[in-house]
């Protein structure tokens, strides 16, 4: 019966598969690290308050990296290429979301508006994130080289998520709640977009390495696309409420070191 921890669990098997999956990851992940470092270096004196938060986010986007590239190194394999069409990040970033790599690049002080920008973008992605984690979570947690790895993980993006919707909600509070929803809402519309391509992509490169019958992959695909209906006619509005969360300050403090099982 094909499930999502059947599907997982064919991905991790494979030494190939499993290479490239790490590498989508890890590529991901330090490429988030870098960011929120660019971000945290160049925030308006005005909300410098914000600055070791961002930094904290980056250190454990740029942890989370290094935990994939230590499950690489344990099954004795090493990073492969990551296909363009695969790449999230880029992806996002190619399609308006967020602040461009140029604006980082430059060494010149972000506004307060760059900084909801910021906030906006990391809401709706990081509730993929945790979302993604805690499928990951729910199956494997338990799994002798991947469990404590993806309980840490998956706990982080919980944080990052707390984080999002506390700031997000001091900053609609002093005047910036029409900008912060439209922002949200057109955010959460490109995303869905980009997830619906990679995943297709990533599922096509899995196909092709895992030698799966076509019946197969177009199964998935059309799941890829039942989601991309559902979150287009409505789903996507959770990716743009905003909630005081229950984990208050999420992000105070250096990041958690990685576990010792990756």
């Amino acid at each position: 019966m094909l499930s999502a921890k059947s599907l997982f669990q064919e991905i991790l098997d494979h030494d190939v598969s499993f290479a490239l999956f790490c590498s989508i990851a890890a590529s991901g992940e330090s490429q988030g690290g870098w960011e929120n470092a660019r971000i945290a270096a160049l925030v308006p004196e005005t909300r410098r308050d914000l600055a070791p938060k961002i930094t904290r986010h980056g250190a454990d986007e740029d942890k989370h990296g290094r935990i994939f590239d230590a499950l690489l190194k344990k099954r004795g394999l090493d990073p492969v290429p990551v296909p363009p069409d695969t790449d999230y990040t880029v992806l996002l970033e190619r399609n308006g979301i967020g602040l461009a790599h140029d604006k980082l690049k430059r060494d010149e002080p972000l506004t307060v508006e760059d900084i909801v920008t910021y906030l906006a973008h990391s809401r709706v992605t990081e509730q993929r994130a945790s979302e993604q984690m805690e499928l990951l979570r729910k199956h494997f947690a338990d799994h002798p080289d991947l469990g404590r790895a993806v309980k840490m993980i998956s706990n982080d993006e919980d944080n990052h998520l707390a984080y999002c919707h506390e700031e997000l909600l001091r900053f609609a509070y002093a005047g910036h709640g029409r900008a912060i929803q439209r922002t949200l809402r057109e955010y959460a519309l490109a995303e869905i977009r980009v997830y619906r391509d990679v995943s297709l992509a990533v599922m096509a490169h899995m196909g092709r390495i895992l030698n799966w019958p076509r019946p197969k992959a177009a199964v998935l695909a059309a799941g890829i696309h039942a989601v991309y209906a559902y979150e287009r006619l409505g789903g996507w509005r959770r990716m743009v409420s905003l909630r005081m969360p229950e984990r208050r300050d999420a992000l105070s403090g250096p990041a958690a070191p990685e576990p010792e099982a990756a």
